[in-house]
Order: structure tokens, then sequence, then C-alpha cells
């Protein structure tokens, strides 16, 4: 039996024999396609490959690739097949072989190499791909009857704007017994019969915004093989779950919560979500995503609350996910490096997140309760779907656990109501991925642009001042010959020593000159790779295209972005030193004003380790090292210990940054000449923006100058304020500090004396109502904690009884109401009573029976408001 780590090294030798070149899985984090949120197919790194914006290094590739899919989670557990988290094996042709050739190797390497029976395989093509026809047909051999024509809802493959092309399938006929017994069950039915485990897409038409297809004049093969799938079937096992891949973890979960996997229907659903789910969020966390309330956080968020929410119904009620996670590290950690370089920060990630969820399944039971309250007030045991569907949503209750919980008091749930809620959302969230184009009609631009000018030679690592030739003037979209004065354009050159913006460095800016020409540079982007694209005004003259111009960068303002983006550098290996290996970089600014470095890090450093960090840099600063720039392969990059950008591609050979034996990272940006340049590192602020994601900011250079003078002066305000030498501050605040303290303690100790004074003149309006002694009155109470207070001393006093006060202070006013335990059953509530006592001075408010209060906007008719409190007492003891 062939285990899953040996299929998939199986499949990468096979195709490297053919030519290919092995390339390790990307990132689930797309690296520039704000498009999509994950990795969710092998062939997602190489899109710009297929779409003609980018070069590749190899015409032959196989992968790898980790994926994630999302749009059935409720599904996961409950299927055979379905997970977010899986392995796309694939081959890739770029412009190489087509069909003749991918084809034939897909039979090759399943019948000859992993021995499938070819009576057992049905291939699919497109209706009329009946070259793909002849080649399984009169090439590899498959009977006619085998070869089953399917229509474009399943193959052909497209994304909106783009290449595209017909698809062919392989699949696996699992037997009789497997089938939905229709006339028509065959390759494509949606039974358990037929299993698919190949798709072969054929890239060879180019789809305009019209709707058009346009042969490609180089086409390409885009393969995707489920790893686990195709596992299944060698392995003869009824899921994908039962797989080795799959079974390693959930053996160590049942064993964890001692329980046994194919006993119980229940517990095997239990145990295959916390696999499927751990696996997805281990390797993303692992890949730079951390959990959040939108995007791939919340993706992220939910997995990990369902996955627990899962083990809370098998009874567990200690933290476990962290330690389900140390099990997925130790299965894929051989085949997956970064899991094991990663492992401490991705515990300590979910281990505080599940943390979380606990404080939020206190809320979202909490939330149930309330709405049974309400519910029952108004006559009804039922919970509506909308709340049901908000529970599941916000608090990630599943329907299941809100039934049960509800039907122990007494109430159901409108099921109904809840999956039309449901379906919805996903309406919703398929609406938005039909939106969601292949390629921006901008991105689009700039490629044929490209195509048509060529590639920008960027010479600004030399120098800051070029000859140039004009290529291209844009204004919104739009071609034109020349751009008059005062006009905002958009502007390619065939030189240029503008670095344009990328990798978190902000682009230049500059100036463009002329005979009697003049165009200021406000921006530089890069839209597309190796095309720049510069923005600006014309302030004289006109600009023509192939005018001979000269570009000049603005060098005060790029020295300025070198001072900080070598500084991050510096800070990014202080912040390792001092906080551990697991920091890594997750994103960064750098402009000529400031810095902002973001980093996975799971809670706030101390204030010590702030200093140590801003120490550690400077200190580098100081040592004058040099910085030394040069390129080399990606692998003896990564064999000299630089460090790379989480999520980042790289081509074969990088551009690597070098600060003494201090810094080695890989970089495109610009730098400076040695470290004593940056001047001076000063940090200005640290926070977090995510969980298990922090941000500092800081200054350097001139910037960082003015930020201590700034500093001084404000010292030297608050000297002038406090009376003191500047060097005396501290102490003579602290002495202020102290002094104040004791008035408040002073001030407390009056006001309670007060509280007891006017306690014993409210004792003597106390009126009975009923037989019941009631009490209304005004105090003097300066905000609402102390008239809380009041209430308890009268009630410790009067023992049984009603006790309504209210104060006035600053144009508002505040009520507090309490009804003693002995009077409920008599149908007293101060939740009620103050609901209609409050709006007399124009405010509301509410509370549990024994306890209440409420704010209002108008004092004048306070003692109209406490008249009120004995009609209402009154009142409720009717009722009763």
């Amino acid at each position: 039996m062939m285990t899953g780590n040996e299929l998939r090294e199986s499949y990468l030798k096979f195709f490297e024999s053919k030519g290919h070149k092995i390339l390790p899985s990307a990132s689930l984090i797309p690296v520039n396609d704000p498009s999509i949120l994950w990795t969710a197919a092998g062939m997602v790194p190489f899109k710009p490959f297929f779409t003609g914006e980018a070069k590749p290094d190899h015409l032959r590739v196989t992968t790898c690739q980790k994926c994630i899919r999302t749009p059935d989670i409720e599904e996961v557990g409950r299927t055979p097949r379905h997970h977010t988290f899986f392995e796309m094996l694939g081959n890739f042709s770029f412009g190489d072989y087509f069909k003749e050739s991918a084809i034939p190797w897909a039979w090759e390497y399943i019948t000859e190499h992993l021995g499938l029976p070819p009576d057992k395989l049905w291939i699919t093509i497109y209706l009329d791909d009946d070259e793909a026809f002849d080649i399984w047909h009169r090439v590899v051999g498959v009977p006619e009857e085998r070869i089953v024509r399917l229509g474009k809802d399943t193959n052909f493959w497209e994304i909106g704007v783009g290449p595209c092309g017909p698809c062919s399938e392989i699949y696996v006929d699992l037997g009789e017994e497997k089938g939905c017994g229709g006339p028509n069950c065959t390759a494509g039915c949606d039974c358990d019969r037929f299993l698919e485990i190949w798709n072969l897409v054929f890239i060879q038409f180019f789809r305009d915004e019209e709707g058009n297809y346009t042969p490609l004049a180089s086409k390409g093969i885009d393969t995707g093989f489920g790893l686990e799938r195709v596992a299944s079937v060698l392995q003869n096992v009824p899921s994908n779950f039962d797989t080795d891949l799959m079974r390693e973890i959930m053996d160590y979960t049942a064993e964890l919560f001692g329980l046994e996997y194919g006993r119980e229907d229940k517990v095997d659903t239990a145990l295959k979500v916390i696999a499927d789910h751990c696996r997805a969020i281990t390797f993303a966390i692992s890949d730079g995503a951390l959990p959040s309330n939108e995007g791939r956080g919340y993706v992220i968020r939910r997995l990990l609350r369902r996955a627990a929410r899962f083990g809370r119904l098998l009874g567990i009620e200690e933290l476990f996910l962290y330690k389900v996670v140390g099990a997925v590290v130790r299965q894929m950690g051989a085949v997956y490096p970064e899991l094991e370089e990663r492992q401490d920060h991705v515990l300590g990630v979910i281990h505080n997140e599940e943390k979380r969820f606990s404080a939020t399944l206190a809320q979202g039971t909490e939330m149930l309760s309330r709405l049974m309250a309400e519910a029952k007030e108004h006559g009804t045991t039922v919970i509506s779907g909308a709340h049901a569907f908000k529970l599941y949503d916000t608090y990630g209750f599943p329907l299941e656990l809100t039934q049960e919980m509800a039907g122990e008091e007494g109430f159901s749930v409108d099921t109904d109501g809840f999956h039309q809620a449901m379906e919805g959302q996903r309406q919703r969230a398929r609406s938005a991925r039909r939106e969601t184009d292949y390629i921006s009609e901008q991105g689009a631009l700039f490629r044929e642009l490209r195509e048509e000018l060529g590639e920008t030679n960027f010479v600004g690592y030399q120098t800051l001042t070029a000859p140039a030739r004009v290529l291209a003037i844009l204004q919104k979209g739009q071609r034109l010959s020349t751009a008059q004065t005062g006009a905002e354009i958009e502007f390619i050159l065939d030189a240029t020593p503008c670095y344009g913006e990328a990798g978190g460095q902000a682009g230049d800016q500059g100036r463009l000159t002329g005979s009697d020409l003049e165009v200021v540079i406000e921006n530089v982007t890069r839209p597309v790779e190796n095309l720049i694209v510069h923005q600006g005004r014309v302030i004289k003259g006109v600009l023509h295209e192939q005018d001979q111009v000269t570009v000049e960068v603005d060098k005060a303002k790029r020295q300025a972005t070198c001072r900080n983006h070598s500084a991050t550098h510096l800070l990014h290996k202080a912040l390792q030193t001092v906080l551990g290996d697991h920091v890594h970089q997750a994103g960064s600014l750098v402009e000529p004003g400031r810095l902002r470095f973001d980093f996975t890090h799971h809670q706030a450093p101390e204030a010590e380790d702030l200093k140590k960090i801003e120490e550690i840099v400077n200190n580098a600063v100081l040592d004058d090292l040099p910085i030394d720039i040069f390129e080399t392969s990606i692998d003896e990059a990564k064999a000299l210990g630089a460090a790379a950008l989480f999520g980042e591609k790289y081509g074969e050979r990088v551009r690597v940054v070098q600060m003494g034996d201090f810094s080695l990272e890989l970089c495109g940006g610009t730098h400076l000449k040695n470290t004593a340049e940056v001047g001076l590192f000063k940090l200005l602020a640290e926070s977090s923006i995510g969980a298990g994601l922090r941000r500092v900011e800081a200054v350097t250079g001139r910037a960082a100058l003015e930020h201590v003078r700034e500093s001084e002066e404000q010292l030297a305000h608050i000297a002038g304020l406090v009376k003191a030498a500047p060097h005396e501050v501290l102490r003579r605040v602290q002495g202020l500090l102290d002094s104040n303290k004791e008035l408040e303690a002073e001030n407390e100790t009056l006001q309670a004396r007060l509280a007891k004074y006017q306690v014993h003149d409210l004792l003597d309006r106390v009126q009975p109502v009923r037989g019941i002694k009631v009490l209304a009155g005004q105090a003097a109470a300066p905000d609402m904690d102390s008239l809380r207070g009041m209430v308890d001393l009268l009630r410790d006093k009067l023992a049984s009884g009603v006790i309504v006060l209210g104060s006035a202070t600053n144009g508002r006013v505040n009520l507090v109401a309490t009804v003693t335990k002995d009077l409920l059953k008599k149908g007293l509530h101060a939740g009620k009573l103050i609901k209609l006592v409050a709006p007399v001075v124009g405010g509301g408010g509410g509370g549990r029976p024994e306890m209440a209060q409420a704010g209002g906007k108008d004092p004048a008719r306070l003692k109209e408001a406490l008249e009120k409190v004995f009609q209402v007492v009154e009142a409720q003891i009717k009722e009763s």
C-alpha cells in the first residue's frame, strides 16, 4: 500500500523525469493578488505566467501545492471528500507541451506507476474538444464508451477576463454499490460511484470583456491531482479521512479525549472536523494568516471556533486545539519544514484564540438566555431563525447547540428560518466570488502596454538622474499623444531612476525635464512586473510621446526613505533578538517621513523589551556597519541564512542586502551605504493590529531629531506648568498626584458621611402602599455609582420594600430602583418600574427584577417622576 508521502514523492519524481522543475509549495496567502483570499489551486502561484504578466524561469514545472477552500465548511466531517485544507499535485506547461503530452503522461502515471486498472478509469472531455477525444481514444486507447462529453459548466475552465480553456477529467469507478442506480449514472454523476482524481486544463483561449474567445499563440497546461482523493483509492479506504494523511491526527485526538474512531457517528464527525480544521489553521497561521473579524482572518477564526465547538459537543471543556496542532506538525513537518520552524508561534496564536472563544461562548450563552426570556414575555417558546443564525454567525453557535440548550428550557428553534438566513449568506458569498475578475481591467491595460513597449530599465540603484525617452502618456486609462500644462497624467519611460512602489517601500518623487518642459513626479508605481509607471503633473510646456527627457529623483526624499528602509532591516533583527526567532515580518511601510513595521508576536512587548530593541538598533547604527548588496541564486541565499518575507514569491535570482554580520535579508528596495547614515532611530509607538499581530512605528535621521526636539519642548512646557526645573518634573508631578490621591480619599470619606446623613433623612419619607414600604426621593449623589451605594444602604436599613432614588447632576438625571427579594412574588419588578418612570425625565432604562437603573435629560421633572413611583407600585400590586 502506498502512503500519502510516497504518493506525493512518486508524482513529483515522475514529472521530474519528464523534464519538469520541482518547485516548493507557494504560500497559502496569494502574492500580489487581492482578488482571492487563499491559494485554492495549484495554478494560483503561476497565474501571472498564464496571463503573460510575468515570464517563468522554467517552462515545465511540477508542484505539490497546499490549498484552502471554504465554500462548504458545514459539509466538512459529514461527507467523505469535503476538506478546507488539502494538497493539490500538478504539472504545468507555460507555452511548451500541450495535450499531445499531457494526456498520455497522465495515463502512463496512473496505470503504470500507480497500478490503477484501466478498465476502472473513465474520462470526461469538453463537448466539442475533438482533439482531446482523439488523443484519449486513438493514442492512449481508452474505449469510446468510457469517454463522456460534458458541457461548459463542468468541463470548461474560466474566471472572467483572461486565459481559459476546456478541461478533461479522469474518474475512478468505485463500483456499482456506490452508485445512485440511475440509467444515466456515469462519470460526472453527483453520486459516490465515480470519483474524480485528476483534472487536466488546456489553456488555449483568451476571453475578453465582451465574452469573445481568441486562440492563444502560446498554449498552456494546468493540472490538478488531489493527493487525499488518490490516496483513498490506493489505500482502499471509504473516505479521505481514513487515509494515513488524516488518521494519525484523528487517532491522536481520539486518544486525547479517551474516545475511539469508528464506533459512533457523532464522535467520528467531530474527529474529522477537528483534524481537517486543525490542518487548515496550522498551515494558514504558519504562512502568516492570523485570526480576525474580516477577510482570511475571519476564515481562520471561524475554522478554529468550529473545531473548538465540536470538542465542546463531545464534552471537552479544557483548551485542546493547540495539542492537536502538535500532531499536525508531527505528521506534516518533514514535508513542510516551515511548520516546525514556526510551531511555537502557531501554538501561541491558537492557544490565545481558543482561550478567547471560551469567553465568546459565555457571551453567546447569555444572549440565548436573554432571547428565551424575551420570547417568553411575548408568549412564545420559539427562537426565531434570524436569532439562531445570529448566534451562529456572531458567537459561533452551531444550530445543534442552540437547539439543545433551548430544548432544555422547553424552547424550540425555527430551523427553516435559520437555513433561509444561512442560504442568504451563501448566495451573497457566491455573488462576491462571481464578481471577482481573473485579471483587472487596469492590469490588462498595463500588461498590453508592456508587451507593446517592453520592460522598463530601472537604473535607480546606480544613479538618481538618467536620460529617458517617453514611450506612452495616459490619462484616466486613455492613451494620449501629448499632455498640456496643468494636465495630471501617467507616463511610461524606456528607463528611469525612480523606484516604483513595491515591497512596502513608497514610490519615489522627483521631476522630469526637457526643452522648455517640466513635469513634477508625484508617485511611481509598478502595476505589472517590470513595468514602471510615473504619476505626475505637467507644470511647464507640453509633453510628447517620444520626447527625449531627463529624469531626476528627489535626492533628499530618497535618502530619507533609504534611512527608514535600512532601519527596518535592523529593527527586524532586533525584534527577533529580544522577542524570539518566531518573530517574522508581516508587512511594512517605508516612506521618507517614517517607517511602520508589522510582525508576528502573540502578546504586547514589555516596555523594557522595547527599550532593548531601540538600543540594539542604535548600537548597530553607531557600529557603522557596511551595507553590501549582491545578487545570487535563491538556494545560495537560503544557505547563507538570508531572511525572506512570509509568502513572498522569489525568482531563481534574488537580491540580498547584508549589513555587516548583523542582518541578511532578501530585498529589492533601496538602501544606504552603511548603517551610520541612519543617524538616529527612535521608536514612537507599539500596538496590536490583530490577534498575534503587532505593529511598531518609528522615525530616523532628521525626523528622529525633530521628534526629540518636540519632546524637549513639551517637557519644558510641563515644567513651567508645575513650576519645576525640567530635571525635577518627575518628582514634582508625582508629588501632585500623591496630593490629589489624598484629597480624593478625603472627599470619598466626606461623601460617605453625607450619604449616611441623607439615608437617615430619606428613611423619614417612607410611605406605605397596600402594606408595602415605598421610598421615592431625591438624593445629592454626584454619579450613578454613588446613587447605587445609597440605595444599598437604604435597602439594608429598610429590610423589605421598594426604593427609587433620583439625582440631578450637570443637566442629567440618574435613577436607581430596587425591590427586596421577598416582594418579587407579589409582582413587583424593578426593571419594569424604572421603564415606566424614566420617560417622565426624558430618558429610558431597565434591568433585573431586583435592581434597575436609568438616565434622563430633564432634571426639572425629577420630582414628578419620583411621585409617579407610588402609582406604578400600586398598579403592579393590583396586576398580581
